[in-house]
């Protein structure tokens, strides 16, 4: 029941040394028990492994309540190649085809997970405060800092992880010490590794012709924006070409002298 759910989110202060084992534990099991995870820094991962993570979750911290209280509406779990700022993501959604029934689901971004802990970083991982030695780890802080927008949700309808009681849950049943991640975005990975930042006048190959524009935004791709008489009109009165270039191959240059 909610009420139940409820009672105890409000009121249990487990320890840190209690916090700690229990998720240790989570650890051991969802690696024992996955298909797909090879270890803790694994090369796949599944939404069944997002399922059984979140199921342990319920199950050491919450007594399987939040399972219990949601089970007139569907939870589903979802992994995202397009979140590329945000490490997770929860959202309660309408069956269009069933009126009033909802449910929630939990996106994680793989963007993120994938392009950490690859021997490539330049400075320890933290997630919501806690430096994270490994992928699984990671995604634990995740699902932990979800679970909580979920509880938020579930409860009283509406959910920030800015205000008072979604920090205060977070840091007494997970230890959280932050309400944010410190991944590495592709954004910063293209500053570090490749020098590329938004802003930059860049050079690139396509095709047989070197291209020179600049670059706009960087998720997956640098989106880079070339001056070219048939492209479509920007803001600033003149036309441009949008290429997705992989960072990977823009060099920075100069500002051309008709930029």
């Amino acid at each position: 029941m909610a009420s139940d759910l409820r009672i105890l989110v409000e009121t249990s202060k487990p320890g840190t040394e209690q916090v700690a084992r229990k998720k240790h534990l989570i650890y051991q099991k969802v690696l024992q028990e996955s298909a797909h995870l090879d270890g803790g820094n694994f090369t796949a991962v599944h939404t069944s492994d997002l399922q059984r993570l979140f199921d342990e979750y319920d199950r050491y911290f919450f007594e399987s309540r939040i399972g219990t209280m949601l089970s007139s509406a569907r939870l589903r779990f979802r992994l995202s190649k397009r979140m590329t700022s945000a490490g997770g993501k929860t959202t309660r959604y309408r069956h269009p085809a069933r009126r009033g029934t909802s449910g929630f689901e939990i996106s994680v971004s793989t963007t993120l997970l994938f392009q950490c802990f690859d021997g490539h970083d330049h400075r320890p991982i933290t997630v919501v405060g806690i430096t994270c030695k490994d992928r699984l780890e990671a995604l634990q802080c995740v699902m932990e800092h979800e679970i909580v927008h979920l509880i938020e949700f579930a409860l009283w309808s509406k959910s920030s992880c800015s205000a008072a009681r979604f920090q205060s849950i977070a840091s007494r049943l997970f230890s959280h010490q932050s309400h944010t991640h410190q991944l590495i975005t592709p954004r910063e990975r293209a500053s570090e590794q490749f020098g590329v930042k938004p802003g930059d006048y860049v050079q690139f190959r396509q095709g047989d012709v070197d291209q020179f524009g600049r670059v706009t935004r960087i998720t997956k791709r640098a989106t880079v924006l070339v001056g070219d008489a048939e492209g479509a009109l920007f803001s600033d009165g003149r036309r441009y070409l949008t290429y997705y270039v992989p960072v990977e191959r823009l060099k920075v240059t100069e500002k051309p002298s008709a930029a």
